[in-house]
């Protein structure tokens, strides 16, 4: 697996995972989806996150993640997923609200968003027990809890 990641850091925040972190969550993701993947992953305030809620989904507040998929017409595939963005208090604040370790929540979002590029979604019923199933499995063999058991919620 190939895996290009850019990753911008909008905000100041000292529980962001490290580079290493979300390289590794996000290789996890793809597991056998893609030989190689290119994406981008901003990590930013409640300020930016409500903005671009607001401006993409048309929903006011911060998010934990927004996942903007890369959708083009081009002459060959291209390895580009797309981009993430991820709401740093937002996700501290979920941990702490769950009972969760918050290194187990961002590597939730990371995969969350991930999947989301991958087109997986969350809509209907049966969307959402298909990519929940896929998102614990995932955390489970990187050795995290899973992330939609009945005592964090």
């Amino acid at each position: 697996m190939n895996i290009s990641m850019d990753i911008q850091m909008a905000c100041s925040s000292d529980e962001a995972p490290d580079e290493d972190s979300m390289r590794r969550w996000a290789t996890a993701a793809l597991r056998n989806e893609r030989e190689t993947a290119e994406l981008s992953v901003r990590i930013v305030d409640e300020q930016e996150s409500a903005a671009l809620n607001q401006q993409y989904r048309g929903k006011s507040g911060p998010t934990n993640v927004l996942s903007f998929p890369f959708d083009a017409v081009t002459p060959e595939p291209l390895p580009i997923l797309g981009d993430l963005v991820i709401c740093a208090p937002v996700v501290i604040r979920e941990a702490q609200q769950q009972n969760k370790p918050a290194e187990a929540h961002w590597a939730h979002m990371c995969v969350h968003g991930v999947l989301h590029l991958l087109g997986y979604d969350h809509a209907g019923d049966s969307d959402a027990e298909v990519m929940e199933a896929l998102e614990t499995t995932i955390l489970l063999d990187m050795g995290f809890p899973a992330p939609y058991s009945e005592e964090q919620e």
